[in-house]
């Protein structure tokens, strides 16, 4: 007979490196619950904890897979309501490099990494050549076990894929040669800061450490709950061209005396990923949209001051180009096959133009972790050129002063595409 399944398990976030999770048990059966929670990816780092801690950020969404099987086996099982926050939010990587990928699609991408970087963590892929190809890194190595003996990777942390297998150690390594010649090195690449952290935490240490940790920079920007509703109130009362519509307990509408300009302010917008503002400027009091914005709960009220200032006043005098004013800023670019990214010195800033998408077009986020960005602008393909630029130059203001550098002889420009009309609606 089986003993009875008499233990508690309660999951929370990790207090030092989020999503990662940790897992608390108590009870008789404690032991039997935690052999369950390590077959389940969770690793042990005292008497009664346990952590999660993934390179492909998932821990929100595994942690409610593994509470369910554990309900199901008949142990007691608790979630802190801030990871159930998390787990009943869905996100996306703001800077995914495979945009074709569905959330399902990217989660299956993102679980082989997984899989890859555990072999490798674990020693059962051992790596023996790596190089720097592009933007990313690629390596070889051969599976201790298995059948896919001998591989070629390609990427780092949550996009890491085995990009060709080889039935021979010695054809694997001579082809990785002939591809990248003087260029390879011996032996693994550096751990990435991800996986630094993550192997730290799972192996009960503090996730941060003085060798591995960037120089400091500022504090990323972020609106604090309620700015919004005080910028909201203020704009009413100090700018008396802007009336106020509320439809809805939960919406504000404000509307430009010119008919041509509205913004939608949802109220009960709270999670990074929820939207709060749309803003929207049309050809006339009954026209067509010309183009709109998403901006979600935690953008700085100053970018978003910035676009309904525009709708306002356009200024006679633009600030430049947006490649310009992200340059002479000290911004980083970056090309990859379908956008260009800026971003700002310390990585708290990024903005982002995807000149082949049909729809949102233009992207500028931020926060201390960009690929789960505290806070999100999106912008459709028709936004003017000239506010495109006024946002770089408020969002460089935001973003900590770079150490002066030399222009560089050439980067990528980020301009905006030839002008096709779309199609246009009016929004809600």
């Amino acid at each position: 007979m089986h003993a009875p399944a008499d233990a508690h398990i309660r999951f929370s976030l990790h207090p030092d490196h989020q999503p990662a999770v940790t897992a608390t048990t108590s009870g008789p059966t404690s032991d039997a619950a935690r052999s369950h929670l390590h077959d389940l990816g969770f690793r042990g780092t005292g008497p009664t904890t346990m952590v999660l801690a993934r390179i492909d950020r998932e821990e929100p969404y595994y942690t409610a897979k593994a509470a369910e099987l554990l309900q199901q086996l008949g142990f007691a099982t608790e979630i802190d309501p801030v990871l159930q926050e998390e787990i009943d939010t869905e996100w996306t990587w703001e800077n995914y490099p495979m945009p074709w990928c569905d959330r399902d699609e990217i989660r299956e991408v993102s679980a082989e990494a997984q899989r890859v970087h555990d072999d490798i963590a674990e020693g059962r892929l051992i790596i023996h050549l790596h190089t720097a190809d592009g933007h990313t890194t690629v390596a070889v190595g051969s599976y201790t076990t298995g059948v896919r003996r001998h591989v070629h990777l390609q990427g780092e942390n949550h996009v890491r894929q085995i990009s060709t297998s080889y039935d021979d150690e010695a054809e694997a390594v001579a082809e990785f040669h002939r591809l990248y010649s003087v260029a390879v090195r011996p032996g693994p690449a550096p751990l990435t800061d991800l996986e630094q952290t993550v192997r730290q935490l799972l192996a009960g240490k503090p996730p941060t450490t003085a060798k591995h940790v960037p120089a400091p920079t500022a504090e990323p920007p972020a609106a604090e709950p309620g700015e919004h509703e005080a910028f909201l109130a203020a704009l009413f009362e100090e700018e008396r061209q802007w009336e106020k519509y509320r439809p809805f307990d939960e919406t504000t509408i404000a509307s430009h005396e010119s008919l041509t300009a509205r913004a939608e302010f949802d109220h009960e917008a709270r999670h990074r990923t929820d939207v709060a503002w749309t803003i929207a400027e049309y050809d006339g009091p009954v026209g067509e949209r010309l183009w709109h914005t998403t901006i979600t709960a935690g953008t700085p009220v100053a970018l978003i001051h910035t676009i309904l200032q525009h709708l306002d006043v356009p200024p006679l005098v633009t600030a430049g180009e947006p490649d310009d004013v992200l340059r002479d800023a000290g911004w980083h670019p970056a090309s990859h096959p379908a956008r260009t990214t800026w971003a700002a010195p310390g990585r708290t800033i990024v903005f982002e133009s995807t000149p082949h998408a049909t729809a949102d077009r233009w992207m500028l986020y931020g926060g201390e972790d960009l690929d789960r960005a505290a806070w999100t602008i999106r912008l459709s393909a028709d936004v003017p050129e000239d506010l495109l630029a006024q946002l770089a130059s408020a969002a460089a203001e935001l973003a900590p002063a770079p150490t002066p550098a030399p222009r560089p002889l050439s980067a990528p420009a980020l301009r905006l595409p030839a002008g096709v009309p779309g199609q246009r609606s009016r929004s809600r």
